[in-house]
């Protein structure tokens, strides 16, 4: 048991699941495994915990209101490539399990399971994909000519530091995540604002502009708005 909690000390867990006393049970056992866990009682706050957070594994379960595990884990998908993502669900048709695979699932556990099953897939994973040992999420980004800090939430290029505010920094660490890709308004406004309203997308464009200001000693570096979309951020 004392080694199972040194291996999970550092291991972060985010559990995405409606019902609140399963949610509740599965963070508490993790915890008592040595898991540090966080849930989510539904799709929209898990996709916030994640975008503002530093997770190694997604347990998520599917039948979620708001936005269910398959939207979810597909949105945590293609801001992360490696994490691994287990589903959760009542559902065992064939047709569900090939849709965990597709949205990006790496294993699917039918309700009801045991813990310990849950556990045993869950450290299988861990040591297939991390060796049981924390990767840390990419937190230093090559933007061009510039340096982004997102711990220290600084901007650099040729010794002149940048400082940004939260926002800035949340809204620059999710256009690195997506580089020359496109990266979609509302994802950004519900993971950084808490929700997609007016009021908060003129905001988002305000700190956009900043961001613009702050990046043009690069000109080949660019955030490029794509209307109705989102933006995406343009390197060289």
């Amino acid at each position: 048991m004392e080694n199972e909690v040194t291996k999970a000390e550092k291991t972060k867990i985010l559990v995405a699941e409606d019902d609140p006393n399963l949610g509740l049970i599965l963070t508490e056992y993790l915890e008592a495994k040595g898991y540090e866990a966080t849930l989510a009682k539904n799709g929209i706050e898990g996709w916030k915990k994640f975008a503002n957070g530093d997770f190694d594994c997604c347990v998520l379960d599917v039948m979620m209101p708001e936005k269910d595990g398959f939207t979810l884990g597909k949105e945590i998908r293609n801001a992360n490539e490696s994490i691994p993502i287990i589903y959760l669900t009542a559902k065992s048709m064939k047709e569900d399990t090939l849709e965990g695979f597709k949205s990006g699932g790496d294993d699917y556990i039918t309700k009801p399971f045991s813990m310990e099953e849950l556990l045993m897939r869950l450290k299988a994973i861990l040591r297939r994909t991390k060796g049981e040992e924390k990767i840390e999420e990419k937190t230093v980004f090559e933007l061009g000519k510039f340096k982004f800090d997102f711990k220290n939430q600084v901007l650099v290029i040729d010794g002149k530091e940048q400082h940004l505010t939260s926002k800035e920094n949340a809204l620059l660490k999710m256009l690195g995540q997506h580089s020359n890709q496109l990266l979609d308004r509302s994802q950004a406004l519900l993971a950084i604002w808490g929700d997609d309203s007016y009021f908060n997308s003129r905001s988002m464009d305000v700190y956009i502009a900043k961001l613009r200001k702050y990046l043009k000693e690069d000109e080949g570096v660019k955030i490029i708005n794509e209307h109705g979309k989102g933006f995406r951020l343009i390197l060289p």
